[in-house]
């Protein structure tokens, strides 16, 4: 009876300690990772990409995040009730309209969000994107724009989406090393900039930033490709000798120098998602070398372990809150252009690795561990 009693005690010490190992245990969040979509008007006409099947596949492959580059409210129906979050996006043509009419903003609202919250999950409005870049005269409507959309949304009592604009790298940081010495580029930092910082701290939402770390290394013969393909060699780091910290791949090192520019301005906490970025499987012409399927590839792989790793960056130990890949599906396959999908038109995977983290792993691990338990608890009722 004692050796019973005795094993009964060390089977109940074993579930315990099983228990524990199998139970998640989260000391930091992982960024969640998304995709970029367009409508089918700009993917190949070959392809008949319906809404309802680019939603079907986002679900397949366990991607819990869209951003809509051209916010079409079939694409945005077509997500009700998937669970996937939606990142909207207005027109940039549309900027100065929604800032000097107010009912214009409204409608907007009416037509793509209204018809569908909460069944479709919407996380955030940008109006416009890289606004600066596109037309420096419509620059000084975004603001307002942003001010009216946000109040529409208001106005109709939805309060969990939130409204920002969304910023280029290249054309607000003019110098990314060292970080900490990053500021936002003048005059549009004072003038466009920290006012929308001002906004988004009071709206609690994010700021939004469009950052590729192949235009960085392009534009720069002293960054090695190691450096921007998150390799592991003993050379592939820069120090920032005003912190001393350093940096061992270069999407960090834009991250901080985002965080930086921020910080001169009194707004270092606001939270930060890269609404695009991503590596291109070929380039333009024959002069870029190094816009090739491996390379892609690599950058890609690298770029989600890290973010899932849940290390963050230097200065912001919790990382960026979101990250969008350029793009789900490429565009046609032809000279003059960029490709940067994760499928082909035939929305076949062009790559070996799987985008969905899948945890298959850990599930194997965890059921093992669920069986082993179930057994252990029906001894002890016996």
């Amino acid at each position: 009876m004692k050796k019973i009693h005795s094993l009964s005690s060390h089977l109940l010490v074993l579930l315990i300690t099983l228990t524990a190992i199998a139970t998640p245990t989260t000391i930091t969040t992982a960024t969640t990772i998304g995709v970029t979509y367009s409508t089918p008007a700009s993917i190949s006409a070959t392809a008949q990409l319906s809404p309802d099947r680019i939603a079907a596949k986002v679900v397949s492959m366990n991607i819990p995040a869209v951003r809509l580059l051209d916010s079409n409210p079939a694409m945005i129906r077509a997500f009700a009730y998937t669970n996937v979050s939606l990142f909207l996006s207005v027109p940039n043509p549309l900027v100065p309209l929604l800032a000097s009419n107010r009912s214009l903003a409204m409608r907007w609202v009416y037509r793509h969000v209204l018809p569908f919250h909460p069944r479709t999950k919407i996380s955030i409005i940008s109006v416009g994107n890289d606004v600066i870049s596109y037309s420096p005269d419509v620059s000084p409507f975004l603001l307002r724009a942003m001010q009216n959309v946000h109040q529409s949304l208001v106005d109709l009592r939805i309060y969990k989406i939130s409204v920002s604009t969304t910023f280029s790298f290249f054309n607000i940081v003019p110098t990314a090393f060292p970080p900490s010495s990053a500021q936002f580029q003048q005059p549009n930092g004072e003038v466009i900039i920290r006012p929308i910082l001002q906004f988004l701290e009071r709206t609690n939402s994010s700021f939004l930033i469009n950052l590729y770390p192949y235009n960085m290394y392009r534009s720069s013969f002293s960054i090695p490709i190691g450096f921007a393909l998150f390799e592991e060699f003993p050379f592939n780091f820069r120090d920032d000798l005003t912190t001393g910290v350093r940096y061992r791949n270069l999407f960090d090192m834009m991250v901080d120098a985002v965080i930086s520019a921020m910080a001169v301005m009194g707004h270092e906490n606001l939270p930060v998602i890269v609404a695009e970025t991503g590596w291109p499987s070929s380039g333009i012409d024959a002069s870029e070398v190094d816009a090739t399927l491996l390379y892609s590839e690599m950058f890609l792989k690298a770029l989600l372990t890290h973010l899932r790793s849940g290390s963050g960056t230097p200065l912001r130990k919790e990382g960026v809150s979101e990250v969008y890949i350029f793009e789900l599906v490429e565009k046609d396959a032809k000279q003059g252009i960029r490709n940067w999908g994760l499928l082909h038109h035939n929305m076949t995977s062009k790559y070996s690795f799987e985008f969905s983290d899948g945890g298959k792993a850990r599930s194997f691990i965890e059921l093992f561990i669920g069986c082993f338990v179930g057994v252990v608890l029906l001894y002890l009722l016996m």
